[in-house]
């Protein structure tokens, strides 16, 4: 809700001094075709919904909006950046390609109904694009996980409950 992403009081969970937490989103814009199904959102309630001249001329997709506060604050700070076609154009880092690929295969091990036409396949690719510097194994570890997962499924037939295949 709104009201309570601007409310002070309300707890939204707490990153310590060092930490940080990456989020991904799937953005599907207004009128694109998408395999998801995408929830709708209602009308606005005081407001005409009309898009403007202004909103259909600019290349921005979507507005960041975060919330924080400084380690001794009792009132939050707003953030706000856009993000335009221009930015999501380019490259993405081999760290994002890793977590997107990590994010992807729990959800096709969980058969989300937002995996869309994600496979196997795709997860290794953007895994490979990621491994960049691996000096503890781990995102090797993972490739090798997904090729180990590949080969268990073409054991078990297609359609039975829990096979990411489908």
């Amino acid at each position: 809700e709104d009201e309570e992403f601007a409310d002070d009081s309300t707890d939204a969970g707490e990153l310590g001094a060092g930490h940080s937490v990456t989020a991904l989103y799937d953005v599907i814009p207004r009128g694109v075709e998408s395999e998801v199904d995408v929830p709708t959102v209602g009308d606005l309630k005081y407001q005409e919904t009309q898009p403007s001249d202004a909103a259909e001329a600019s290349d921005e997709l979507l507005t960041l909006k975060l919330r924080y506060k400084e380690p001794d604050g009792d009132e939050s700070q707003l953030i706000e950046r856009p993000l335009t076609q221009e930015a999501a154009n380019r490259e993405v880092s081999p760290d994002f390609s890793f977590a997107a690929a990590v994010a992807g295969y729990g959800m096709l091990l969980r058969d989300s109904e937002y995996k869309g036409s994600l496979t196997l396949d795709a997860v290794r690719r953007l895994a490979e694009q990621g491994r960049g510097e691996d000096p503890s194994g781990t995102r090797a570890g993972f490739i090798s996980l997904v090729e180990d997962t590949r080969g268990v499924l073409a054991v078990s037939p297609p359609g039975k409950e829990g096979n990411p295949s489908q």
